[in-house]
């Protein structure tokens, strides 16, 4: 018998696995904060022998160098990975012993990278698990652009090729776990559902359902921005990440808050965005802690730049930091806890801005107003709809085009309040009179918006 436990990370959309017998396990793709597979490891009474990693990640640094010098696992990663660290190179048709019967056979399965490497989970001989990687997610593919731009199409196609190598070496029964899929942006599209198999892959999957041709042309359309921190990802890994540091930073008084706001540095509010709304300290940006930290704050904020957090309770404090860590900012430059009147220096007290509805915008629109609205969404989901007359500026892009927002008071919105926040602070900090529209985007036209809807 054999057990496989998942160890998932939402805030980045991704699964991390480790699987074994009865004594030993083998952990895949760990994530850089390896305390966590220690720990599945110690629940189950197994001693970790392999850590192995499918490719070089672009959306996370990788736990997998720590959690083999700690555990003195064996490390394996694909032969042509080009890396700065010692390990063992696994290549096409390896196969390696865990535990009795169970053993792990490597697959070359190019795609996502040119050197993506599957691992099949056999027990006495018969495959049971495939951890897939980035190449056959659930109902979906990775993204074959985050390499080489001139190699995108050529691993497109390599993708399509691996995805029927799998599915014609492995039974219909045989599991897919990937690592990408559930929000990662290495994904080519949101995973459809939470399990799969085999099977199920070969009458769903558009790589499996597809020609390669129509699967390349449609592949490649729909590919969005990619998050501009993959850029430092993959050359964090190649060079072997640093272990991590999760003892809480140095506290910051009110008068070094300022500061650091006044030497251009970032402080960030962890807190919900109804409470930032309500009352924060001027010129400070609003990134959940709940919500995609870790892809939204390093996309956006300049790489390198020191980070001073602001939290309510050291708890999300804490999270918010092993968030962080994940893609690679070691440590904040400083943080504070408590409330925005703690954190404004005497004399000084927080600011706000409104929070609204779409039934509210439309109120606006009836009394004759003429308000600028920002639609911060990604252009495909703008492709699904917009409100008729407002400017589109996608989240990720606004601190560099915040320039060219219309004068006036800036109703923004997203899909659901949250990107909104993010914008809404923005553009709060560059002292531009903002609302947050805080609503799902199909209450829009219930409210009577005008809104544009294209038929496909």
């Amino acid at each position: 018998m054999f057990f496989v436990d998942t160890i998932e990370i939402e805030g980045l959309g991704n699964r991390h696995y480790l699987a074994g017998g009865a004594n030993a396990a083998v952990a895949v793709d760990p994530p850089r904060d390896i305390d966590q597979v220690i720990e599945a490891a110690a629940r189950r009474g197994v001693r970790i022998t392999h850590v192995v990693e499918t490719h070089l990640h672009n959306d996370y640094v990788t736990g997998g160098l720590e959690l083999a010098r700690v555990t003195g696992a064996v490390y394996l990663v694909p032969a042509d990975a080009r890396v700065s660290f010692a390990r063992v190179p696994v290549r096409d048709g390896d196969v390696i012993g865990v535990d009795g019967g169970l053993t792990l056979r490597a697959v070359a399965t190019p795609g996502h990278t040119p050197h993506h490497t599957a691992y099949v989970l056999e027990e006495d001989g018969l495959a049971a698990v495939a951890f897939t990687g980035g190449s056959l997610l659930i109902g979906t593919v990775g993204r074959p652009d985050l390499v080489e731009p001139r190699l995108t199409e050529q691993l497109a196609r390599a993708q399509h090729a691996s995805a029927h190598r799998l599915a014609a070496e492995l039974p219909d029964a045989a599991a897919v776990l990937p690592t990408h899929g559930f929000g990662s942006f290495c994904s080519s599209g949101q995973a459809e559902g939470d399990a799969s198999t085999i099977g199920r892959e070969k009458s769903v999957n558009d790589a499996l359902t597809r020609d390669v041709d129509t699967f390349v042309t449609d592949l490649l359309a729909g590919l969005e921005d990619v998050p501009a921190y993959y850029a430092h990802m993959g050359p964090a890994n190649a060079s072997g990440p640093a272990p991590v540091d999760l003892t809480p930073p140095a506290v910051a008084d009110s008068e070094e808050i300022a500061a650091r706001l006044a030497a251009g540095e970032w402080v960030v509010d962890l807190r919900h965005r109804v409470a930032f709304a309500e009352g924060h300290v001027a010129g400070s940006f609003n990134f959940e802690a709940d919500g995609k930290l870790a892809t939204y704050l390093p996309w956006l904020m300049p790489w390198g730049k020191p980070v001073t957090l602001l939290a309510d309770s050291p708890g999300q404090l804490a999270r918010a930091q092993r968030e962080l860590v994940r893609v690679g900012i070691d440590r904040p430059a400083a943080a504070a806890t408590g409330v925005p009147e703690q954190w404004v220096r005497q004399g000084e007290a927080p600011v706000s801005f409104r929070r609204a509805l779409f039934a509210d915008l439309a109120a606006e629109h009836r009394a004759g107003r003429e308000p600028v609205v920002l639609d911060v969404r990604r252009d495909s989901e703008r492709a699904g709809g917009w409100i008729d007359g407002s400017v589109h500026i996608p989240v990720h892009l606004l601190a560099q085009r915040i320039h060219e927002v219309p004068a006036g008071t800036v109703w923004v919105h997203c899909a659901g309040g949250m990107r909104a926040a993010i914008a809404a602070s923005l553009l709060d900090a560059a002292c531009r009179d903002v609302v947050a529209v805080d609503d799902g985007f199909g209450h829009a036209a219930e409210a009577g918006l005008s809104v544009t809807c294209p038929t496909s």
